[in-house]
């Protein structure tokens, strides 16, 4: 590898050809102007030639400074800009993409723990559709299907099932099921998935793993959007198959109650990040408090 001549030497030079005035250079670089004319003549020695004409005055250019200068300046300003785009970027919050269940019912009662945790800067982008990490406008994804790519970093966060749940004043009303059967005859809540990898979830393969004929199931509600059936089975419009991760906290503050012990297998949710994210410290220092954040705030 060629060695380079040392930086502050060559930043003598780049202003001083500028402005063409020792003294202005040593102004803008906040130096003696014998400190810029010593590094400038550090530079002459090691390229072994002369680069400016000193007499008559103002200060010239020789042939070879005046080639050297504009690639320099150049090379100057592309550092600079590099410098600022890397400045901007590790200021602006980083933005996590994930379905809008899990951001309303999951990340957003945890946000505050996180952000003081980690000391980032967070944006939430909630939306049900897969985004593309290399536009560059998403950092990190939370998904529940793993696809990894040769340019992708993933990381495992938590498993999950779905569960039958519903509120305790629902349960009174319409009796307490003891038996997956005994669900057959109460409202059920419904959701369909969007997801190829997991229409086949729902209540037919629940109670037909269950060992029940499910036949025509009762509905209490039909929706397309996972956090809507989130919050009709909270307000006790009926029993609701869901994510247990999602209504963890729903359980636990005694929102919803578990039905019934038999659940379903779901696909895990997954942290994804680029590969060469110039941010990557940052967000696997975010996927490893995910991980620990399993209790609400």
């Amino acid at each position: 590898m060629r060695r380079l001549p040392p930086l502050h030497a060559l930043r003598a030079f780049e202003a001083a050809a500028r402005h063409q005035h020792f003294g202005r250079a040593a102004e803008e670089l906040h130096l003696d102007p014998t400190a810029i004319s010593h590094q400038v003549r550090k530079l002459e020695d090691l390229l072994g030639v002369s680069l400016f004409h000193r007499r008559p005055r103002p200060l010239r250019l020789t042939e070879a400074g005046a080639k050297l200068f504009p690639v320099l300046r150049d090379a100057m300003d592309r550092m600079a800009a590099a410098s600022e785009e890397v400045r901007q970027d590790t200021r602006r919050p980083l933005v996590i993409s994930m379905t809008m269940a899990f951001a309303a019912e999951w990340f957003t009662p945890r946000l505050a723990r996180l952000k003081s945790e980690t000391e980032l800067d967070i944006t939430v982008h909630a939306d049900n559709r897969p985004v593309d990490l290399r536009a560059g406008d998403v950092d990190l994804a939370i998904r529940s299907r793993e696809q990894r790519g040769l340019d992708e970093a993933w990381f495992h966060l938590f498993d999950d099932r779905l569960i039958a749940v519903g509120t305790k004043s629902f349960l009174s009303q319409h009796g307490h099921p003891n038996r997956p059967e005994d669900l057959l005859r109460v409202p059920l809540i419904h959701y369909r998935w969007t997801l190829d990898h997991r229409q086949s979830l729902g209540w037919k393969r629940w109670f037909a793993e269950a060992g029940c004929a499910p036949g025509d199931l009762s509905s209490a509600g039909d929706f397309s959007e996972e956090s809507v059936a989130i919050q009709a089975a909270v307000s006790g419009l009926g029993v609701a198959l869901l994510s247990e991760c999602l209504v963890a906290d729903h359980i636990g503050q005694g929102d919803l109650v578990r039905v019934s012990e038999h659940s379903l297998a779901m696909p895990a949710f997954w942290a994804v990040r680029l590969k060469d994210h110039r941010r990557a410290s940052e967000l696997d220092l975010l996927i490893s408090r995910m991980k620990a954040s399993l209790g609400p705030d």
